[in-house]
Formats: C-alpha cells, sequence, structure tokens
C-alpha cells in the first residue's frame, strides 16, 4: 500500500512538473519587419510594443539590416516559426518566395498577420497596411498639379518584388495615365538606400534635361532625391513617400515638395491587437487599412498630421 502511494506521489508530482510550463507560458508574437535601415520600421516597432504592453504579451521586433536581404529575412522567419510561438507579424520583402516558410508556420497552427507588404497567399489571416495605390495616386496629384499637369516625370521606386513597391508604382503611374493625358513618364528606376537612389536620380537628371518632377516611393528613395536635387541644383518638383527627420527638414527647406506619410505606430498596434485578436477567436476582416496623409510645409505642423509622422 506504502509503494503504491508513493508512486501516485511520484507520478502526480511529474504531472504537475509537465503542466507547469504550459500553464505559465507567456504569449508570445515574433514581429517580423523588412529591416532597420529606415526609421520607418522603428516607428512600426514602437505601435508593436506599445499593443504588446497593452495586450500583456510578449514580443520580438526582428529582421534584416537591409531590405535587399530576402534570403536573410526567409532565415529570421525559419527560425521564428522553429519556436513555435503564439502568433506570428510578417511584412514580406518578397511576396512570392516567402510563401512556402509560412505555409510552413501555418501547418503548425501559428496564426500570421501581415503588416506593410502582404503575400500572395490567404495564408495571412489579415493584412495591417497602407492603402499603397490610393497613396501613390495621391503623390501623383500634388506633383501633377505643382508642374503645371504637363511634362516630363520620372519614378524612383523603392523594389519591384515586394506588394509595397509594386503597389506604388502602379498607383502612380496609374494615377497619371487615367488623370493627367499630357504629363509623360519619362523613366522607372529601382532604388531602396539613399546612397543608391541619390546616384540613380543624377543618373536620370542628366539622361532627361528637360524632366519637371520626380516621384521617390519611400524614406530611402525619398532622402536620396532631396540630396540629388539639393547637389545639383535642380529645381524639378520633388515628391516622397514617408518621413523621417531628414525627409521632415527636405520639405521644410523646399527641397522637397512634400510626402505621403503612413501611419507607421498603427501599423505596428495593428498587428499585435489582431493577433491578440486571433488568439481570443475573433475573426479579421481580410484587410485592415491604417491610413495615410499628404504632408507638406503648410500643414506638418498640424495636430493630425503631426501624429503620424515620425524622426
Amino acid at each position: 500500500m506504502k509503494k503504491t502511494l508513493i508512486a501516485s506521489v511520484v507520478a502526480l508530482a511529474s504531472t504537475t512538473m509537465l503542466c507547469a510550463p504550459a500553464m505559465a507560458q507567456e504569449t508570445y508574437f515574433p514581429i517580423i519587419a523588412k529591416g532597420f535601415s529606415h526609421q520607418f520600421w522603428q516607428a512600426v516597432k514602437l505601435g508593436a510594443e506599445s499593443a504588446a504592453e497593452r495586450n500583456g504579451v510578449s514580443i520580438t521586433f526582428e529582421g534584416p539590416n537591409t531590405e535587399a536581404e530576402i534570403d536573410k529575412q526567409t532565415d529570421i522567419l525559419n527560425a521564428a516559426i522553429a519556436k513555435k510561438p503564439q502568433g506570428l507579424g510578417f511584412a514580406a520583402l518578397d511576396s512570392q518566395a516567402q510563401v512556402p516558410a509560412l505555409q510552413k508556420a501555418a501547418d503548425a497552427g501559428i496564426p500570421i498577420v501581415a503588416f506593410d507588404s502582404g503575400v500572395e497567399s490567404d495564408l495571412p489571416l489579415t493584412t495591417c497596411t497602407t492603402d499603397n495605390m490610393a497613396a501613390a495616386a495621391a503623390g501623383a496629384d500634388g506633383l501633377a498639379k505643382a508642374i503645371g499637369e504637363e511634362g516630363e516625370v520620372a519614378a524612383v521606386i523603392h523594389d519591384q518584388t515586394s506588394a509595397t513597391g509594386i503597389g506604388r508604382r502602379d498607383g502612380f503611374l496609374n494615377r497619371l495615365a487615367e488623370a493627367y493625358p499630357n504629363i509623360t513618364v519619362v523613366d522607372v528606376q529601382y532604388a531602396n538606400d539613399a546612397l543608391k537612389a541619390t546616384e540613380t536620380i543624377k543618373a536620370i537628371l542628366q539622361a532627361h534635361p528637360n524632366l519637371k518632377g520626380i516621384f521617390a516611393s519611400n524614406e530611402g528613395a525619398a532622402i536620396g532625391l532631396a540630396v540629388a536635387l539639393k547637389e545639383t541644383g535642380s529645381g524639378i518638383v520633388g515628391v516622397g513617400f514617408d518621413s523621417g527627420k531628414t525627409q521632415k527638414d527636405a520639405v521644410r527647406a523646399g527641397e522637397l515638395l512634400g510626402s505621403i506619410t503612413q501611419n507607421p505606430v498603427g501599423i505596428g498596434e495593428c498587428v499585435v491587437d489582431s493577433l491578440a485578436k486571433a488568439l481570443a477567436g475573433e475573426t479579421l476582416p481580410t484587410t485592415i487599412d491604417t491610413g495615410f496623409y499628404w504632408y507638406d510645409a503648410t500643414n506638418m505642423d498640424s495636430p493630425e498630421i503631426a501624429a503620424v509622422l515620425y524622426d
């Protein structure tokens, strides 16, 4: 009888030890961004951290050093999935190539929320993003009006593989084609970081002396645009996308006409809030539009706009 009692106690203790970690397990979401080379991602991180504290969950915010490192981001994604988190936030550098890795997460029962750039798949429960087509169209409107709705323009797009790059390129080009028949797009080039964008834009300016304006589709490209226009003394109109101190200073100084800003803090909050809702069994919409705004020197200090600009 004594042996039986001891065996029962040992068995109960073993069961308790096995169950304890599961009961005490903290809800954990890895949030994987496109990179850290732009201040935009730091603003997204702030939003995600705020929502994590509000929801009582733990997060990590990870990504490659630059937005050119698709393979590195895929490695980070696979490592995060291997930790068996309770949810996953992901901003894809390649809307097609990274679907197989996300399939592993889905097969493991891990809820996925895409942000900024979605993927060509229904694996994510939702995507927290700017309507990039509409946002770039607003940039096209700003540029078109500034040049009198006629003349030659060009665009520098941050990439041709992500949903944001494709959406902003097509949104800009489509709007010009639909609404401004007297504007001709003479060149579309690709550059993600400021240094490459600067050199790319200088080459565009040299090749097209009658150019009236350039659209740059993200923070790095916009900074490169401001630098190129300043260094060449070109008087053409520059329109950017995103925010950050350097870009805001260029708008204030008149080196750029204006830019489109997203709501990066809101995007970060949306990702974590959506994952928490998914775990609670809530149904999420296919897409959550986090908004965008046009800003220039006349409105960037207004409360509504200042709230979504970042340094």
